[in-house]
């Protein structure tokens, strides 16, 4: 029988992006799907306290297993900053993916250091039980933006050991090695244990 999971997010870029990496045994239910259109605060000082936050939050209040995850960009140069506040580093409400890019490499600018890493913990519920799931790439920040898939800083970043940005691999390519993938692959080891 398929496992059912909400993932506790309105991003369908990440939706779709985690349904492929988990695979067609589980059933991945985003945030619209279970009627949940509450915009929940992530304030939370670490990436670990805003995706505990993101699925304690619905199994409080939908009572169904659920996850969620927080990714940050650390950049070295700028002593880990974006980091948390990476989705709304350049301010304002949204996710202003085009703003938050500018403000990065204007704050770059002149800078030899250039050395980056995405880090993603996923934070797991079940039978009320919580489990924290971690995945980092590392890489380098560029000076301007190349690629047009992907979506965050996606377009300045190059992983280690590739010359291609996340925006300019197919989603199969920057699956295969992502930040994000690399979380979910213990998330789905933690699956087939169970």
């Amino acid at each position: 029988m398929k496992k059912k999971f909400v993932f506790a997010t309105n991003n369908a870029h990440k939706l779709d992006e985690v349904r492929q990496m988990l695979g067609k045994n589980i059933e991945i239910k985003g945030l619209k799907d279970i009627g949940c259109t509450e915009d929940i605060e992530e304030n939370g000082q670490t990436l670990e306290e805003n995706a505990l936050i993101k699925a304690r939050y619905v199994y409080k209040h939908y009572h169904c297993d659920c996850f969620a995850d927080d990714t940050g960009l650390e950049v070295e140069a700028l002593d880990g900053a974006p980091g948390v506040h990476s989705a709304r580093y350049a301010g304002g409400q949204g996710h202003d993916s085009e703003a938050n890019i500018c403000k990065l490499l204007r704050e770059l600018e002149g800078k030899d250091n250039r050395k980056a890493q995405f880090r993603t913990v996923f934070a797991l519920i079940v039978n009320g039980k919580e489990h924290l799931f971690k995945g980092i790439v590392k890489g380098e920040i560029i000076e301007e933006k190349r690629g047009t898939e992907g979506f965050g800083y996606d377009p300045v970043f190059v992983p280690e050991g590739h010359t291609l940005t996340f925006a300019e691999m197919g989603n199969e390519q920057k699956n295969a090695i992502s930040h994000r993938a690399r979380a979910a692959e213990k998330l789905v080891r933690f699956f087939e244990r169970k």
